[in-house]
Parts: C-alpha cells; sequence; structure tokens
C-alpha cells in the first residue's frame, strides 16, 4: 500500500502577486522552501483561505529573504494578490512505521512572508 503523507507546510503566507500571463507555477521564497522542505519543480497544492480554492502546480524558487509568493499562470484567476494561502506538499510512503513517523515540517509566517515559527506538529484548533 502507498500512503501519501504531508511532508511539510508554509501556513497563511500572503500572496505577494498574481501574474496571469507568467508560465504556470507558484515562485516561493527560497527560505520558506527551504524551511518546508520544498524542492524546487515539486508538485505543491495551494489552499486559499480567502476564498476556498483548491489548486496543485509545481514550485519555483524566489529570491531569498524576498517574501514572495507568487503565484503564476492561471492559477492567478483563482488565487490574487494578497490572499492567505497554505502552501503543501507530500510524501509518499509504502511503510507502515515509516509513515507513521512522519513529522511534517510546518512553517507559519506573518504577514510579510517572514517565518515567525518552525515546528513539526500541527496544533488542532490553532490560529497558527
Amino acid at each position: 500500500m502507498i500512503r501519501t503523507m504531508l511532508a511539510g507546510k508554509v501556513h497563511r503566507a500572503t500572496v505577494t502577486e498574481a501574474n496571469v500571463d507568467y508560465e504556470g507555477s507558484i515562485t516561493i521564497d527560497a527560505d520558506l522552501m527551504d524551511a518546508s522542505g520544498i524542492l524546487p519543480y515539486e508538485m505543491v497544492h495551494l489552499l486559499d483561505i480567502t476564498n476556498g480554492a483548491r489548486l496543485e502546480t509545481y514550485a519555483i524558487a524566489g529570491e531569498r529573504g524576498s517574501g514572495d509568493v507568487c503565484v503564476n499562470g492561471a492559477a492567478g484567476l483563482l488565487v490574487r494578490d494578497r490572499d492567505l494561502v497554505i502552501i503543501m506538499h507530500y510524501v509518499q510512503v509504502t511503510d507502515e512505521q515509516e509513515a507513521c513517523d512522519i513529522k511534517p515540517k510546518v512553517v507559519r509566517v506573518d504577514g510579510k512572508n517572514r517565518i515567525v515559527s518552525t515546528s513539526d506538529k500541527i496544533e488542532p484548533n490553532s490560529y497558527y
């Protein structure tokens, strides 16, 4: 059996740009990618807290320390500048014990997409 497990996420990031004319993807500050474990060109799920849109695309590393979270291509019609989003990526495992031992890298950010905290736990009923 293959299980798909959450490997990491950037929680409550603010979209800094939505560029419909750019070739598809999401550009993410390289510091946020490193902290959450997202690799360049890795598939990510994007959940828009502001409007409920959900989509998948791939990540492109943005300028380190810029706070950039730019939604590119057709996704820019679903996710707009200043929306709050969650960016998630996953890992697939076949070993039951490995699945049970997964500890996702959770990155919480402020309104300028600066890292506020990192954790390997997702707290129920937590704002951040």
